[in-house]
């Protein structure tokens, strides 16, 4: 319903019942930006879902960017297949982390004040430290970084 209601005005009375009239100037709007593709799948699904489902895929070729750039996955660097394992374990869990804010991104409306990219360079510069035997210290967390991580649904780090 909440797709429809960009773009008709639908009105629904005892007598006649439901009467849709078309906003034409927000679909001449939306016209002029959009273009034609087919989506072909195996499965059967809802127009609406395949399309969620191919907008999805930017989100994990930009986490492979991610995993190439961000983690240094471009090149492996080590000198067992044990470590490499490793490695690409680790790699994995942080794709699934990455999939996981963008889920909650989206839920909390933020990419209309943040790219991915930019959220991740907000809490990139959150640092810590723990000494053995002594509890771990985080340095400044800004009010902003405070918010996201209460927006991302993660119980924030003590302001220090």
């Amino acid at each position: 319903m909440k797709y429809y209601e960009k773009y008709f005005d639908v009105k629904r009375t005892p007598k006649r019942g439901i009467r849709v009239t078309p906003k034409n100037d927000a679909i001449n709007e939306a016209k002029r930006y959009y273009g034609f593709f087919a989506l072909v799948s195996n499965e059967k699904m809802e127009a609406v879902t395949a399309l969620e489902v191919y907008r999805a895929r930017d989100v994990v070729e930009k986490a492979f960017g991610n995993l190439k750039d961000r983690l240094n996955g471009n090149r492996t660097f080590v000198s067992s297949e044990q470590t490499l394992d490793g490695k690409m374990f680790v790699e994995f869990v942080a794709l699934i982390y990455l999939s996981y804010i963008n889920k909650c991104i989206q839920e909390q409306s933020l990419y209309g004040k943040y790219t991915m990219e930019q959220l991740l360079d907000k809490l990139d510069i959150i640092e810590c430290f723990e000494y053995p035997g002594e509890k771990m210290r985080v340095k400044e967390v800004l009010q902003k970084q405070h918010d996201l991580f209460v927006a991302l649904g993660v119980e924030p780090l003590q302001m220090r």
